[in-house]
């Protein structure tokens, strides 16, 4: 079984590739532009795990003065899963990219997780998301039309596609979009060219919506881990809210292992979702929202990050929302298709957000970066 995962140096951890190739994922991970590593997993032994799509492995812990990594932790041991890697480095914004993909064979499935994401940086400089996320998704999609046995292709999108959720209001697959920034837009018009591909090329493809994906090694810059460390050092946690100042911003947050799941749960199912009334306009190009156990507002979740370290939140409310535009106060999506069809996360997020605390406060390194 061959694998093409790709991610983005910007989300929940580096790339993985093996120990020897050190020095290039440093580079990758320190890196401004947007690049990615795609991982070819070859003869699976042993069955297929979810962890597969988490490794991005050789996290940097450390640092010597010249800025050169001293130690690698790796998360996930790709000698576990009995396979030989294959480690691409390149922009996939460029239209050279194909070549060197097909140059390391043909592949079963890819996974397509790669994207900017930072929604500041989208308004700031739109025309790089545009690169980023959807000429870059265009070039992934043109290698996988090229591969002879594809199985399938899972293109990852996000619940700000829809735009900002009405109290009450969960968005289900095939509600309209409701970009309100840059980032958004991009997403949904990667999505736009997976179903365009699958019904011009037959290519079988799934889309997936996931929101506020979190875990170990997330971004320091991110709400989790940002809140661990205030609430560790006891300063002051920004939480999000409306004009009023009274209501904060809410989320379906959900594990990276999760969403790990759920990718496998598609890729293991298809006989299932394929025999399944469906109804797509039209248009082939199955869709699924990938939703976190319970929502809950961004002050419930700092107060239970606060309260796994033992320590006091310290917090403000900011109208963070009216007046920065394309910033939208509540995102949520309906999680009923994939449960029908027997999904949904195992672990509570409670225990979620207590494993990710403890891990960052015995990591103390990787909220430094």
């Amino acid at each position: 079984m061959n694998i093409f995962n790709d991610k983005s140096d910007g989300g929940i951890t580096p790339l993985t590739v093996s120990s020897s190739l050190q020095e290039t994922v440093f580079q990758l991970y320190k890196m401004s532009r947007l690049r990615f590593g795609l991982m070819r997993c070859v003869g699976n032994k042993n069955p297929i795990s979810s962890d597969l799509f988490l490794i991005r492995g050789e996290v940097i812990d450390e640092l010597d003065e010249d800025g050169k990594p001293i130690t690698l932790y790796t998360s996930f041991s790709l000698d576990s899963f009995d396979t030989d890697n294959t480690f691409v480095d390149a922009e996939i914004q460029l239209a050279v990219v194909a070549p060197m993909f097909l140059a390391s064979g043909e592949c079963d499935y890819i996974v397509h997780m790669a994207a900017s994401s930072h929604v500041d940086r989208s308004i700031e400089d739109p025309m790089t998301f545009v690169m980023d996320n959807v000429v870059a998704t265009c070039n992934i999609l043109n290698f996988g039309r090229q591969q002879k046995n594809l199985e399938r292709f899972i293109y990852f999108s996000t619940d700000e596609v829809f735009g900002p959720a009405p109290k009450g209001v969960n968005y289900k697959e095939r509600d309209r979009y409701n970009s309100t920034n840059p980032y958004s837009a991009t997403k949904a018009g990667g999505e736009e060219l997976a179903v365009a591909f699958e019904n011009s090329y037959d290519m079988p493809i799934y889309i997936t919506h996931t929101m506020n994906v979190f875990g170990e090694r997330q971004h320091p810059e991110k709400f989790i881990p940002m809140t661990i460390k205030n609430a560790r050092d006891g300063n002051m946690v920004t939480i999000h809210s409306d004009r009023d100042k009274k209501i904060p911003g809410s989320r379906h947050y959900i594990h990276a292992k999760d969403v790990a799941d759920g990718c496998l749960f598609l890729l293991q199912n298809q006989d299932k979702i394929d025999s399944l009334e469906k109804d797509y306009g039209g248009a082939k190009c199955p869709k699924f929202n990938l939703v976190g156990p319970v929502e809950w507002d961004n002050l419930t979740l700092a107060q239970k990050i606060a309260r796994a370290q033992n320590k006091e939140l310290k917090y403000k409310m900011v109208d963070f929302h009216s007046s920065r535009p394309g910033h939208d106060l509540r995102y949520a999506l309906d999680g009923g298709l994939l449960k029908e069809l027997g999904w949904e996360p195992k672990v509570s997020i409670d225990e979620r957000i207590n494993q990710v605390v403890n891990w960052s406060l015995n990591n103390d390194r990787w909220l430094k970066l």
